[in-house]
């Protein structure tokens, strides 16, 4: 079966793409066009890996490169998106761009050339904070920043495309991923190459939220668990631990093992407008348990300890002085 990867040269896209090489599939990877031939994360994966991936370059805005890219596939999923919750305030009209016209182009082309699935990755971000826990499925949405609000906008896209079309489509809707390769504006990058650089302050914004984390090869194992359940067309299905920590439980613990003698500083830079702080997030892990094989595999002690060891080889990758949005 060949499969189309959109976002594969990104931190999640990247590692779907490494383990669907490896479980036989034909893999095309649909990478950011750019002057430099730059293929994001994939330039790091071993030749054993790349050799078996199919390189299309192009523009998740360009209708027309999104179905020449998807024509031949079987199945797609759909990674491609601005994901930056600080960027997002400033430039909302890059994330409908992006985020909505981007899908509705990937449902288009896939409802013209029949293609078997559609996966489109949506976010916990959709949730706002929590009005219960754990939050399954059926939980309201809310739109707490233009991110969130092009993420709602995009699954209901793709809702409507399988009940007006019958487009098989399934939303995959991860809890907050984390791990090797992972841009230097997430929380758990930006704690561990500050202590990693050597500063004994470490900037941070709110400490107070709660966030339920996924190892990203856990959240890899759901998306292809969930691609090979035929039980799963037509539903929107959460990928979560059901366990929480705070940020700054994190950031302890971060601390602990990396520079013991560092303190936590709030910086009011990195703090969202009140309204838009998503304060709590634990996901329900029900429905993937119930639909697929899926499993946990990686507690998150372990997934830190990689994640760390990652960041140690590769810190001249990231800006470790500047504030990354």
């Amino acid at each position: 079966m060949k499969v189309l990867v959109t976002g594969s040269d990104g931190f999640i896209g990247s590692h779907l793409t490494e383990e669907l090489v490896k479980k036989g599939y034909q893999v095309k990877a649909f990478v950011y066009y750019n002057s430099f031939n730059n293929w994001g994360w994939l330039d790091t994966l071993p030749e054993s890996i790349m050799k078996n991936v199919e390189i299309f370059q192009g523009d998740i805005r360009d209708p027309n490169g999104v179905e020449e890219a998807m024509k031949g596939v079987d199945a797609v999923f759909h990674l491609a998106a601005l994901i930056a919750i600080p960027f997002s305030y400033h430039s909302p009209d890059t994330y409908v761009d992006t985020n909505i016209k981007g899908t509705l182009n990937v449902l288009q082309a896939a409802r013209k050339l029949e293609i078997n699935r559609v996966l489109v990755t949506s976010t916990s971000e959709v949730y706002g904070t929590a009005q219960y826990v754990p939050i399954d499925e059926r939980h309201p949405f809310q739109g707490q920043s233009p991110y969130s609000a092009t993420k709602i906008g995009a699954d209901r896209l793709a809702e409507s495309f399988y009940r007006s079309f019958q487009l098989p489509v399934t939303i995959v809707r991860p809890f907050n991923t984390y791990g090797p390769r992972q841009s230097a504006r997430a929380v758990i990058p930006t704690i561990v190459t500050q202590l990693l650089g050597g500063k004994t302050k470490i900037k941070l914004g709110s400490l107070t939220p709660t966030r339920d984390f996924n190892y990203v090869k856990d959240t890899v194992y759901g998306f292809i668990s969930i691609f090979e359940s035929d039980q799963t067309i037509g539903e929107e299905i959460n990928i979560a631990t059901q366990k929480e920590i705070s940020i700054e439980q994190l950031a302890r613990e971060l601390i602990r093992q990396i520079n013991p003698k560092a303190v936590i500083v709030c910086d009011e830079e990195r703090l969202r407008p009140k309204k838009s702080e998503v304060n709590r997030l634990l996901g329900c892990n029900e429905k993937i348990l119930r639909l697929t094989d899926w499993k946990p595999q990686y507690s998150l002690e372990e997934g830190l300890r990689t994640t760390i060891e990652f960041l140690k080889e590769n810190l001249d990758k990231y800006k470790i002085n500047i504030y990354n949005i």
